[in-house]
């Protein structure tokens, strides 16, 4: 018995290999406040669940024909598949079995074909009909279409895009695993991603809209060299280089509205257990990350972007995120050599703080007196300057500000994951900086699937 199959067994989660889909997380979704029909819980107001799940049929042609789908070994007795798994997000006359998302990759379904078998007394044309499961029972399998099993798998997240022309991100997105290394989001997420950026799209540029949006996640996920690019699309590093330029600036404006600040309820409602207990009036962590950059000519940029922590040339930015995760602002790129102090005044970051908030930094962060103006509280570890060792208390304090203010850290390398942030950005990119921060910062929480699409809601 695989892990998969054990973790399943109790008939209480979804079947499919990977789901983590339950009858436990709809209970705890329904009894959770609904923010559209506040205040009331999701199952009062009477909102529709994000998933359903539904039992394998009772009958035995049915059933074995599901089991077969779901390439169970010890499925359990009471088997369930929530509603992603099916075509029309449920079980239909044309299409009863599930067969999205099944963990594996499946060969595409096999069609009709017409045999001419002449007899010696008449000639007649039999529909020969191959069975669309495998099972135990057949010992049979065609390998000229496994070589292609990805199709069907990428059948119902790409007709959205499709335009009766190959593209070479048909080749190249083969399942999660793959979209995730090239672009940093899941194929759902991804193709969902292009649909919506069609409208935006150059009519002068021959690309396919679906390609072009993939070369530059790819430059910002692996930071990759133009000459590469141009390499596996196949065009010149010149149309690369427009492609990617425009690209940026689109989704740098278009993305922008998905790092948000979230409203005080909303925050409330989804602070982690770490810090209700000790930090309940938390609003948001906030922390300054750097980036290395290509050394300028001119003797004054480079002196000013020079950060003696890094020992390189960086441009630096404020990253502030919600108490579970959500990375709700990020600051333009300022030279390396300024200071946390000095970026979180001019950031324009005090605007979006209220009355009441409280906020929590590391020591670096000497900004007590302009928080104190807005009457925002400011929660940092505690200071050994020109005195004696810490108290108890104040050791105590600074250990369970450690303890959650990692959260921060966190989002910083899920920013990081990038490779345009984590690498040397060449100067020719630096101008771009800014909204290449944006698109880093809104796919970091479209992977951390902390925001949801609208399908999901």
């Amino acid at each position: 018995m695989d892990g998969v199959t054990r973790r399943h067994g109790s008939g209480t989660y979804c079947a499919v290999r990977g789901c983590n889909n339950s009858w436990r997380l709809l209970n705890v979704w329904s009894e959770g406040e609904c923010f559209d029909h506040q205040p009331s819980t999701r199952r009062q107001c009477g909102c529709a669940p994000p998933y359903a799940l539904y039992e394998k049929p009772k009958t035995d042609v049915e059933s074995r024909k599901w089991l077969a789908a779901l390439k169970l070994k010890n499925p359990p007795k009471r088997l369930f598949v929530c509603s992603y798994h099916f075509i029309n997000k449920k079980p239909t006359e044309e299409n009863p079995f599930p067969e999205l998302f099944l963990g594996y990759e499946r060969p595409p379904q096999q069609k009709r074909r017409k045999l001419d078998r002449n007899t010696s007394d008449t000639q007649s044309d039999e529909v020969c009909i191959e069975p669309k499961f495998k099972d135990a029972a057949t010992q049979w399998e065609d390998l000229t279409k496994t070589d292609h099993s990805y199709a069907a798998k990428l059948d119902h997240v790409n007709k959205s895009t499709q335009t009766g022309v190959q593209t070479v991100a048909d080749d190249m997105l083969l399942d999660d695993d793959t979209s995730l290394l090239y672009t940093g989001l899941c194929l759902l997420y991804f193709f969902t991603l292009v649909k919506t950026m069609l409208p935006f799209s150059k009519p002068s540029c021959s690309i396919p809209v679906v390609d072009q949006i993939l070369m530059t996640l790819m430059k910002l996920k692996l930071n990759l060299v133009l000459g590469d690019v141009a390499k596996r699309f196949k065009v010149s590093k010149g149309e690369v280089s427009k492609v990617i330029a425009h690209w940026i600036d689109t989704l740098g404006e278009q993305l922008e509205p998905m790092v948000a600040w979230l409203p005080r309820s909303v925050i409330r409602a989804n602070m982690p257990p770490s810090f209700k207990k000790n930090h309940p009036q938390t609003t948001c962590i906030i922390d300054c990350a750097e980036t290395a950059i290509q050394r300028a000519t001119n003797l004054n940029c480079r002196s000013a972007t020079f950060s003696h922590y890094k020992g390189t040339n960086t441009a630096k930015y404020l990253v502030a995120v919600s108490p579970h995760g959500l990375i709700m602002f990020i600051s333009e790129a300022y030279a390396g050599k300024s200071s946390d102090k000095f970026i979180t005044i001019n950031s324009g970051f005090l605007e979006a703080l209220r009355p009441g908030d409280e906020v929590m930094a590391d020591r670096g962060f000497t900004i007590r007196d302009v928080l104190h103006e807005r009457k925002v509280k400011l929660n940092i570890p505690a200071f050994t300057h020109k005195r004696g060792q810490l108290t108890n208390e104040e050791v105590t304090r600074t250990r369970r500000v450690a303890n959650v203010r990692i959260h921060v850290e966190r989002a910083i390398r899920r920013l990081k994951v990038f490779k345009i942030l984590s690498q040397t950005v060449p100067i020719s990119m630096t101008s771009r900086l800014d909204k290449i921060l944006i698109i880093c910062a809104a796919l970091a929480n479209m992977r951390s699937r902390l925001i949801r699409l609208p399908h999901e809601v």
